[in-house]
């Protein structure tokens, strides 16, 4: 199964969204419009992609469901879910059958891996749309470390990563071990890069969204990002999309079509400059 911290592993405007093929095909597009409702589920610690803030869930995520949402001509009801133990358990959670503890099944899932092992052990769902390419990227605090330096040289500074992530393994694993010792774990990735902004720790491996969200806002002129490609990880990035049940690939489709027309448009990367992320359209086709 992947777990949505294993993810990290790396699993034009008319390219922007694709569906992964399957034969079937269904159209409940016709009931989100009769009930004049877009259900639709995020992670609800996941920024800067979905996250609660005062109350509400608020992020990339949540303005592209709002969009979406209009552009169907209807409500956006956004439904703030937990991880479970993998991406598997969120689709049959959010999407497909619902949680044990009364979850309503939500007409799109966001932030999903747009894979196509993953698609096809996941046959209860429709996974579209790939969104975004996201990859890894390495920080530091230009006073503490030498971002350019070969890791191996960042033995004895204080390395931020997300527990039990593919950051976290990097940093305890490569170079013989030699940096285990200086590892300091966070609940996430972004909160990984804010201790460096804080100068609560000297250099950050994180997603480049999670990098961005942080930094775009100027307010850590101290911190600097690594230009070089990072030693020893093999990650060619991975793309990001949305899940629909099986038999709601006429809504999966009505969205590759809005996601489209909001990527020529510009109103997409217009989304993520709000959160200071560079809008980097997905590769699948």
């Amino acid at each position: 199964m992947i777990d949505r911290r294993q993810l990290l592993v790396g699993m034009g405007a008319a390219a922007v969204c694709a569906s992964i093929p399957d034969t079937a095909a269904a159209a409940p597009l016709a009931k989100v419009k009769q009930l004049r409702v877009l259900r639709v589920s995020a992670y609800l610690d996941n920024r800067p992609w979905s996250w609660m803030q005062n109350g509400r869930l608020v992020g990339i995520d949540v303005e592209i469901a709002e969009a979406l949402a209009k552009g169907l001509g209807v409500r956006a009801d956004l439904a703030g879910f937990t991880a479970d133990e993998s991406v598997d358990d969120d689709l049959r959670n959010t999407v497909w059958r619902g949680g044990l503890l009364g979850f309503v099944p939500a007409d799109v899932m966001m932030h999903v891996p747009f894979d196509r092992a993953f698609a096809a052990r996941n046959d209860q769902v429709a996974i579209v749309c790939p969104y975004y390419r996201e990859g890894f990227a390495l920080a530091c605090d230009r006073d503490a470390a030498d971002c350019e330096a070969a890791p191996v040289q960042f033995k004895g500074k204080r390395l931020a990563a997300e527990l039990d992530s593919i950051p976290d393994f990097y940093f305890l694993g490569s170079f013989g071990g030699q940096l285990a010792r200086d590892v300091v774990h966070y609940p996430s990735g972004f909160d990984a890069v804010t201790a460096v902004a804080e100068r609560k720790a000297d250099v950050v491996l994180a997603s480049r969204a999670q990098i961005e969200s942080v930094l775009g806002t100027g307010a850590a002129p101290h911190v600097a990002r690594r230009k070089g490609p990072i030693p020893l990880l093999t990650s060619p990035g991975w793309d990001i999309g949305m899940a629909v049940r099986e038999n709601s690939r006429s809504l999966g489709d009505a969205i590759e079509t809005l996601m489209a027309a909001m990527a020529a448009s510009g109103e997409l990367a217009a989304i993520f400059a709000r959160q200071g992320v560079t809008y980097t359209p997905a590769l699948a086709a």
